[in-house]
């Protein structure tokens, strides 16, 4: 039995680090291709460019168009071509990481990825989630290896509203329990062999993290405050998370999330809450004591991650919708087949309709 763990060149975390790029790629090539929201060129452009103020580099800026799909894949791809960039670098959010990463992928190039949420665990795997250009869930692209370097700037991250924050506790909440998931049935990880003890500590530490400094940083955040219950949650989120996840395994929760996907009326939702609610959704279909539902549907309630149908945007539910849900989460090649028992279209059905029930119980006892 082969086990295997991998993560990140470098990982470096801190209020202000952004202004220390050059320090931790200038190894990596004198050609730097960015990838950014034009509202994150704006806000970084300044910082990068002082960082390498008086060096011999080309800095190429280029706006990210918003989804992580194949055809923006290949734009980007194309101007990095043109420009002959020797490192991409990803600014932002998930999807603007996931197409850097990509697009490094195909050209062969080093990548660093900055992210200026903390709002999903992408930044340091080797993994690219790919959408349609309307958002609805494709493929996963299987990377060679992880980021050269990862850089989180703290204080970029606690002026994003703090819903975004929150939806990577959501990404997070879900490492733990599908690294479990993985441990139990023996699966094989995104790593490509069997999970670690070193990557089920780090899985169990971001849950415990998640529980002890959630709220606080999500309040800290609230307030533009880096405070150092922040630092934690963006560790977790970011670094625990994505060890957790790709070297624990992905099982129900995330194959739940890619359901959700094809409901229109989830797509205004962010990825870590419709994981979120995946995650309940596993421990409903694993028949979790209840003391564990309540805890996770107690956290999620604390920070304000989606506990039903309701909260996901899904004001009235329609069985041949959640039918679809369901078939989509079974898909072949999904990751619910890591789960140490056969799970069925049926099966995912049922406990998606337990889970919202389950939710909307506690939520009525939370409010009072």
């Amino acid at each position: 039995m082969t086990r295997a763990i991998i993560g990140p060149g470098k990982y470096v975390q801190g209020n202000g680090v952004l202004k220390d790029i050059k320090e931790h790629t200038m190894k990596l090539g004198r050609s730097f291709f960015i990838i950014a929201s034009e509202n994150g060129i704006k806000r970084t452009k300044p910082v990068i460019e002082e960082s390498f103020a008086g060096e011999k580099v080309e800095l190429v800026f280029e706006p990210f168009n918003g989804e992580c799909s194949e055809n923006e894949i290949e734009r980007l791809k194309g101007l990095a071509e043109k420009n002959n960039s020797q490192v991409i670098v990803g600014i932002g959010g998930g999807k603007v990481l996931d197409t850097a990463k990509a697009i490094a992928y195909f050209l062969k190039l080093p990548v660093v990825v900055v992210p200026t949420v903390a709002s999903t665990d992408a930044p340091c795997s080797a993994l690219s989630v790919i959408y349609t250009d309307e958002g609805v869930f494709s493929k996963y692209l299987i990377l060679p290896r992880n980021p050269d370097v990862v850089m989180v700037d703290t204080g970029f991250i606690v002026k994003a509203p703090a819903r975004l924050l929150a939806a990577g506790m959501g990404d997070a909440l879900a490492t733990y329990f599908e690294a479990r998931a993985c441990f139990r049935s023996n699966a094989t990880t995104l790593a490509g062999g069997k999970s670690t003890k070193a990557a089920m500590a780090l899985a169990e530490l971001c849950y415990r993290t998640l529980l002890e400094d959630g709220l606080k940083a999500k309040l800290a955040v609230e307030n533009n405050a880096c405070t150092l219950a922040v630092e934690n949650i963006v560790e977790a989120n970011t670094y625990l998370s994505g060890i957790g996840f790709e070297s624990g395994g992905l099982a129900a929760a995330h194959a739940i999330h890619n359901g959700f996907t094809v409901l229109e009326e989830c797509h205004h939702m962010y990825h870590g809450e419709k994981v979120a609610f995946g995650t309940i959704v596993q421990l409903v279909l694993e028949n979790s004591p209840m003391e564990e539902l309540e805890e996770v549907v107690g956290f999620c309630l604390d920070v304000g991650l989606p506990v039903t149908l309701e909260d996901l945007g899904i004001k009235e539910v329609k069985e041949a919708d959640i039918r679809k849900v369901a078939e989509a989460s079974c898909a072949e090649g999904e990751t619910i087949h890591n789960m140490p028992f056969k799970v069925t279209p049926e099966d995912v059905y049922n406990a998606i309709l337990g889970a919202d029930a389950l939710g909307r119980t506690l939520k009525n006892q939370y409010i009072r």
